[in-house]
């Protein structure tokens, strides 16, 4: 059994809560370590239940938590070096740190990990394939572009989450946002669009795939209608359950097994 809860998706924090029938693990932890401690809360997890946090990348919508948290707690921090380098200016005195290379595959209490590199302004961002058994999940969040390695790796996976950050047009109609950060967003080394997003679930979706969770989304440069409208376009006649994933609530789970 592969079970998957987004506790936040958004440009205000990140956080998924990974369990089976014998662990439990975090991928990110985007918010403050009280909130992220009231949203496992409620799915019945306390922080000493947990044996791990995989961190995608440094920024803070991924890794808001982590500094507090890890003087409150001991629970590891898988993520790769240069990630470490970064993080390490913040999570002070911690022990605790577990190393992988990106691409990497490693175990973590009965779970296969495999990572893989993705294009976006971090240091070294990864995106996760989880595996328990015959299930898979994918984790796809902050990259501005899908490689060829990127839909490789997320190639067969049962379920997956992935980025859908904004609509071209409320983007370009944002009165918020400079010229410059428009383009940083639209780089090839930023964000998906709801299009490039639907374009890259075109490249790798199969019979296999139950469920599609969209993340990520604008407050300002995206809704829910916009985003899924895109995605279903692909996804046609498909039985694939589609969804979005929320910022403020925790999304109802995905039940693998």
């Amino acid at each position: 059994m592969l079970d998957i809860t987004i506790l936040a998706s958004g440009s205000s924090g990140n956080a998924a809560l990974v369990r089976t029938e014998t662990t439990s693990f975090l991928v990110d932890a985007g918010l403050s370590t009280k909130e992220l401690t009231l949203r496992l809360h409620s799915c019945g997890v306390e922080p000493r239940d947990l044996c791990g946090i995989l961190v995608t990348h440094e920024h803070g919508d991924h890794t808001k938590g982590l500094a507090q948290w890890s003087k409150r707690h001991e629970t590891p921090i898988f993520c790769n070096r240069q990630t470490a380098l970064v993080l390490r200016e913040k999570v002070v005195d911690f022990q605790g740190w577990k190393i992988f290379e990106s691409g990497s595959e490693f175990e973590l209490e009965g779970v296969t990990i495999r990572s893989f590199p993705v294009p976006h302004d971090a240091v070294e961002p990864v995106g996760f394939v989880i595996r328990e058994r015959s299930h898979s999940f994918g984790f796809l969040t902050d990259l501005g572009h899908a490689t060829t390695l990127v839909a490789e790796s997320l190639r067969g996976v049962d379920a997956l989450l992935i980025e859908a950050n904004y609509d071209e047009v409320l983007l370009q109609n944002d009165t918020k946002r400079p010229w410059s950060i428009k383009q940083r967003i639209q780089s090839r080394h930023g964000h998906l669009s709801n299009t490039d997003a639907a374009e890259t679930v075109s490249k790798i979706v199969h019979e296999g795939l139950s469920h599609l969770l969209l993340g990520h989304l604008s407050r300002d440069c995206n809704s829910e209608d916009l985003a899924l409208a895109a995605m279903s376009r692909i996804l046609e006649s498909r039985s694939t359950r589609l969804s979005c994933a929320a910022q403020e609530s925790i999304s109802p789970s995905i039940r693998l097994g």
